[in-house]
C-alpha cells in the first residue's frame, strides 16, 4: 500500500458513504429503476450548473459524444465524410465518437501552456468539408477563446464541447450564449460521470447539455431505442440510458462538487508553488479562469525513471495519456498534419495524485520528494 496512492475510489467516496447508501436504498424501495424522478432531477441540476436549458443523461461520456454527432446527422447538420476538428492531445473517446459516426476526425495540435487545442491553428485547417470543432477541456482547463468562436462563426461551424474532465470549470471568455461555465459555452457538450471524474458515478454515466431543444429531443429519442414515445421508433436508435441508482448517486455527490473542485485547486496550488526542480515542469495555473484539476499533469525528463523513483518513495502516478489517438493501432491510417507539441508532451507527461484524500500538505510533501529527483 502506497503512502500516497494515485487514486483510491473507496477513500474518495468515503465522505459521502452514508448518503450514498441512503440514496441507493430509496431507489431500490421506489421500484422505479429507469426513467424516474432521480434522472429528471439530475438533468435539471446539471443543466442549471452548466447554465443551459436542456440536459439529457445517458450511459457514459463516449455515448454522449456519439449521440450528439448522430443527432446532428439525423437533423441534417452533419453528413457522412464531414470533418470535425479535434485536439490531438485527448483521450481516444473524443476521436472515436467522430469516426464511429462516419465522420472524419481532423487532429489539431495543442498549446504547451494549456495542453489544449491551439485555436491559432484552426483557420488554416478549415476545408469545404469542415462542419464542427470539438474543443476538449482537458485535465479541467477550459479550452475556449475568441479565436475559437470567431473561426466557428465565420465558417458556420458547430462547437461541440468535450466536457468530460471539466464540469464546474469557468472560462474568462463568454460562450455563444453569454455564459462562462464549461458545458454551456458552445452549441452542445458531452459530459462523463466515469467513477474517477470530479463528479463520478459508482458505475458509469454521462450527459448531453445544450440550449437547442430540437437537438436535446433528438438525443433523448436516440438514447432510448430511437423512440419519441413508447413503442414508436422514429430513429434507428440505441440503448444508452442512465439508470436511477447512478442518477441518485450523482445527485448526492453533485452537492459536494464545488468543494471537491476547490479542494483540488488548493492541492494544485500547493504542488505548483512547491515543485522546484528544473527536470520537472508543473502545469500552469491561470488566475483569470477556474480550473477543476481533474488531473495535475507535470512534464518530467526521463519519465520512466521519474515514475520509478516516485513509486519507490510510496507515491503513485499515472499517465494521461501515454499514447495519443493517432499513434493507436486502430488509427494507423488516419492522415494528419505534423503534431510536434502533442508528440513531445506524450513522452513527458505524468499525473500526480490530486483526488481526495490528498491534501495541500500531502502535495507539499510529494513536491519535496520530487525536488530531490
Amino acid at each position: 500500500m502506497k503512502r500516497y496512492p494515485f487514486l483510491d475510489l473507496a477513500l474518495s467516496n468515503a465522505p459521502f458513504m452514508q448518503e450514498l447508501k441512503a440514496a441507493a436504498c430509496d431507489v431500490i424501495e421506489s421500484g422505479r429503476y429507469l426513467h424516474g424522478q432521480q434522472t429528471e432531477l439530475l438533468e435539471h441540476e446539471i443543466a442549471q450548473l452548466c447554465q443551459a436549458q436542456y440536459c439529457v443523461c445517458v450511459s457514459n461520456g463516449l455515448d454522449a459524444l456519439k449521440l450528439i454527432l448522430r443527432a446532428y446527422k439525423e437533423m441534417g447538420v452533419l453528413h457522412d465524410g464531414d470533418e470535425v476538428i479535434v485536439p490531438a492531445n485527448t483521450y481516444i473517446a473524443s476521436v472515436l465518437a467522430i469516426s464511429d459516426n462516419g465522420l472524419k476526425p481532423v487532429l489539431c495540435d495543442i498549446r504547451e501552456d494549456t495542453m489544449n487545442m491551439d485555436s491559432r491553428l484552426l483557420e488554416g485547417m478549415i476545408t469545404s468539408r469542415t462542419r464542427a470543432i470539438m474543443p476538449v477541456h482537458l485535465y479541467g482547463t477550459p479550452c475556449w477563446d475568441n479565436e475559437l468562436m470567431n473561426v466557428a462563426r465565420q465558417h458556420g461551424l458547430r462547437i461541440i464541447e468535450d466536457n468530460a474532465q471539466a464540469i464546474g470549470a469557468v472560462s474568462n471568455t463568454a460562450g455563444l450564449n453569454g455564459t462562462f461555465v464549461t458545458g454551456g459555452l458552445g452549441d452542445v457538450a458531452g459530459i462523463s460521470f466515469y467513477p474517477t471524474k470530479n463528479l463520478g458515478a459508482l458505475g458509469d454515466g454521462g450527459a448531453v447539455v445544450t440550449n437547442d431543444g430540437t437537438l436535446a429531443a433528438t438525443v433523448k429519442a436516440l438514447a432510448n431505442y430511437g423512440s419519441d414515445r413508447r413503442y414508436h421508433n422514429i430513429y434507428l436508435g440505441f440503448n444508452c440510458r442512465l439508470d436511477e441508482i447512478q442518477a441518485a448517486m450523482l445527485r448526492v455527490k453533485l452537492r459536494y462538487l464545488e468543494h471537491e473542485n476547490d479542494t483540488r485547486a488548493a492541492v494544485a496550488r500547493a504542488y505548483h508553488d512547491s515543485i522546484d526542480n528544473p527536470r520537472v515542469k508543473a502545469p500552469c495555473i491561470f488566475e483569470d479562469i477556474k480550473q477543476t484539476w481533474h488531473q495535475f499533469v507535470v512534464r518530467a525528463e526521463g519519465r520512466d525513471a521519474f515514475r520509478a523513483y516516485l513509486d519507490g518513495q510510496g507515491i503513485g502516478t499515472d499517465i494521461h495519456y501515454a499514447i495519443p489517438p493517432h499513434r493507436q493501432p486502430c488509427y494507423q491510417g488516419l492522415e494528419h498534419a505534423p503534431l510536434p507539441v502533442t508528440e513531445r508532451l506524450a513522452d513527458e507527461i505524468v499525473s500526480l495524485p490530486i483526488a481526495h484524500p490528498i491534501t495541500p500538505d500531502d502535495a507539499r510533501a510529494i513536491a519535496a520528494v520530487i525536488n530531490q529527483y
